[in-house]
């Protein structure tokens, strides 16, 4: 006696008088369109693997890497056209590809700490791997490499400060007093701040600016923060938020020369609203109108004036309270 080998939820087919076969056979073919060949299979594999491309911004790192052998290019320009050809062609191809900014002197680093030789492709391909690993690479998106490489830049000037502010604040220790983490005593200090700025900020666009005078560095933060009409909080990048917030928390833990600028957009026929603050024993003390319109309409480098931009208005910081004790520290 042949064994029934039709699956019990297929037996009211086999009742109804429908074969089996010909169910079997309206089925469509899974397999159409398949890579047959082992190097078809290689092939359609390569196409679903993402790859890094570490990129040479400016002139005087490619002047850098021009000292190893193994380095094939000698011509900036023709550099980077080589490397938007490469990219456009991968975009092409329907292939995932993020760019990192290669830095040489890190490089070098990472050969010294990683035991292998810098004169090597391989040695590049890994270190851009790990750049990448980091975070620190930006998706292609097919936009021109004039384009991707001030964000590239951007985003590796932002990592670095906030690799820098988030080691000041490791570093503070802990209170000689009550033993509580100064440095996360700060964050949560600044958390404050910005929360309590931007809920007195109201609905709107926000674009907010912190500079810190750091010990050794000129820190910039920025965020940018969404808030409705309808909502009592604001929409704002997670990563950027914590980046904000970690600069502002230097100034907070480490009692540095710090501000806050606030520019507000509403809607399309209104003026933008410009304020601004200073950090004083870890609050935020708004600047008068003429201290406002001072800052953002004097160069920073030359001291001349700048012309006003049109369609702002440059108000006085307005209070922002903090309505938690001072810090003790």
């Amino acid at each position: 006696m042949t064994p029934n080998t039709t699956p019990p939820e297929h037996d009211d087919h086999r009742d109804r008088g429908s074969a089996p076969s010909s169910r079997r056979s309206q089925r469509p073919r899974r397999t159409t369109g398949r890579p047959r060949t082992r190097a078809a299979q290689r092939r359609a594999l390569r196409r679903e693997v993402p790859a890094t491309v570490g990129v040479l911004t400016d002139a005087h790192d490619f002047h850098a890497m021009r000292g190893y052998d193994t380095f094939p290019f000698d011509d900036h320009p023709a550099y980077l056209r080589h490397v938007e050809a490469l990219l456009t062609a991968r975009t092409a191809d329907g292939l995932h590809t993020s760019v990192a900014l290669f830095d040489p002197d890190d490089f070098v680093q990472y050969c010294t700490d990683e035991g292998i030789d810098p004169d090597a492709t391989r040695s590049r391909s890994r270190f851009t791997a790990a750049v990448a690993a980091r975070g620190d690479a930006l998706t292609y998106t097919g936009q021109p490499l004039g384009e991707l490489l001030p964000r590239l830049i951007d985003n590796a000037v932002r990592q670095a400060t906030w690799e820098y502010a988030a080691a000041l604040l490791a570093d503070v220790g802990a209170c000689a007093d009550c033993g509580e983490d100064i440095g996360k005593a700060s964050f949560d200090r600044a958390f404050h701040l910005l929360s309590r700025l931007l809920e007195a900020a109201g609905p709107g666009a926000h674009h907010l600016v912190c500079s810190v005078l750091a010990p050794e560095e000129h820190l910039l933060a920025a965020l940018q923060a969404q808030r409705d009409t309808t909502s009592t909080t604001a929409r704002m990048d997670t990563v950027a938020l914590t980046e904000f917030v970690t600069v502002l928390a230097t100034a907070v833990a480490l009692d540095r020369p710090a501000g806050v600028v606030l520019r507000t957009t509403t809607s399309d026929d209104t003026p933008v609203r410009l304020h601004g603050w200073r950090l004083q024993a870890s609050r935020l003390v708004p600047l008068t109108e003429a201290e406002v319109f001072s800052a953002y309409c004097t160069d920073a480098t030359t001291g001349e004036p700048v012309s006003p931009e049109p369609n702002v208005e440059y108000r006085a910081g307005f209070a922002v309270h903090a309505d938690d004790p001072d810090p003790h520290h």
